[in-house]
């Protein structure tokens, strides 16, 4: 089997590409970055050192996939994953549209051209902003969670927002040209008959993720505590209640396996996410970073930021039926992880944001 991975050389890119050597030895993985991400050259030589072959390519360029070998999958790991993403000044609506959805295009035409299967690593976000960030909560061990007597809706429950839960817009422009890319997804395997799949993932998190307040939560907040940097709590009380579930993207490779191995299934679109069992508010992570580094002052703005929700944690018991797939990464466990990452690297913010 060839694999195709794009966005090979960012974090999620690389763990996938990297356990899928571990546990599927015989298959040819290989993959293309445009490398623009901050830090994403340092992969490259993990990457060789596993025997995966990487390409310097840009999927918005079709003449860069033309010039791609055939593969059997291809898993879509490159976009711009920031929600903030053409409305922050950091990049243009125009850019991430390029990115994330007129590159999706390149990449179906690829997958159409040579009946090549498609996974499409998508995200929570596609989920309406509105109802999310009205939603009524109350305060449970310092973090939110939903008050779901005055708060019920079609595919909200007290195991998280599911597959029946609301898309229509406004999702901000990052979740719409994910969802876009979704549809035209679908639309293509069906018309041109290849198999596609659509994870839909909450946040991602392990070490060596690239650490910003909008990209890389987690990976931020303990590397920023450890070094003292400062740090702030924005929107709604701003006590840093919001609550987010975590994946650690090592755990997707399981379910992609079974996706690539299977022709048909009875949804073509899972949740694949932390879940409840891994979800946290970001004063719940730093009472873990100072029991872990010492304690620190956290700053606090009330002001909301955009696109913010109070409680985002996806559920995945569709995933877990119709696949058999499970979170096997606990959170102490993926937060050790970045901690001892970001101990032995102090110069990791600089890498990640410069």
């Amino acid at each position: 089997m060839r694999i195709l991975i794009t966005g090979i050389c960012g974090f999620v890119g690389s763990t996938i590409a990297l356990r899928l050597r571990e546990v599927v030895p015989d298959a040819e993985i290989f993959g293309f970055d445009n490398l623009i991400r901050p830090g994403s050259e340092r992969n490259r030589p993990r990457l060789a050192e596993a025997g995966i072959a990487m390409r310097h390519a840009d999927m918005r360029h079709a003449s860069d996939m033309d010039a791609l070998p055939a593969a059997d999958w291809v898993i879509d790991a490159a976009a711009n994953p920031s929600v903030l993403a053409g409305v922050d000044g950091r990049t243009s609506s125009r850019q991430l549209v390029d990115h994330n959805l007129a590159g999706t295009v390149n990449l179906l035409e690829f997958c159409k051209a040579r009946r090549t299967g498609f996974i499409l690593l998508s995200t929570s976000r596609i989920y309406s902003i509105k109802p999310l960030a009205e939603m009524k909560v109350a305060v449970e061990g310092n973090g939110f969670r939903p008050d779901f007597s005055a708060s019920a809706r079609p595919g909200l429950s007290g195991a998280g927002i599911s597959e029946e839960f609301s898309t229509t817009p406004p999702l901000s422009l990052y979740g719409c040209t994910k969802l876009a890319s979704e549809l035209l997804a679908l639309e293509y395997g069906d018309t041109f008959d290849f198999p596609v799949w659509i994870n839909l993932c909450g946040v991602l998190a392990g070490a060596g993720q690239f650490g910003r307040a909008d990209q890389g939560i987690f990976s931020f907040w303990i590397n920023s505590w450890l070094r003292r940097r400062p740090l702030q709590y924005i929107g709604f009380d701003g006590r840093g209640r919001q609550v987010r579930d975590c994946l650690h993207p090592r755990d997707l490779v399981p379910l992609l396996q079974k996706q690539m191995a299977t022709p048909t299934a009875l949804h073509r679109v899972c949740n694949v996410s932390g879940g409840i069992k891994n979800s946290i508010s970001l004063a719940q992570l730093s009472r873990w970073c100072a029991e872990r580094f010492g304690p620190m002052e956290v700053g606090s703005d009330s002001q909301p930021r955009p696109f913010d929700v109070p409680w985002m944690v996806l559920d995945s018991r569709r995933a877990e039926v119709e696949w058999d797939w499970k979170v096997e990464t606990p959170l102490p466990d993926i937060f050790a992880e970045i901690a001892d990452h970001a101990e032995r690297h102090p110069d990791w913010l600089e890498i990640s944001n410069p």
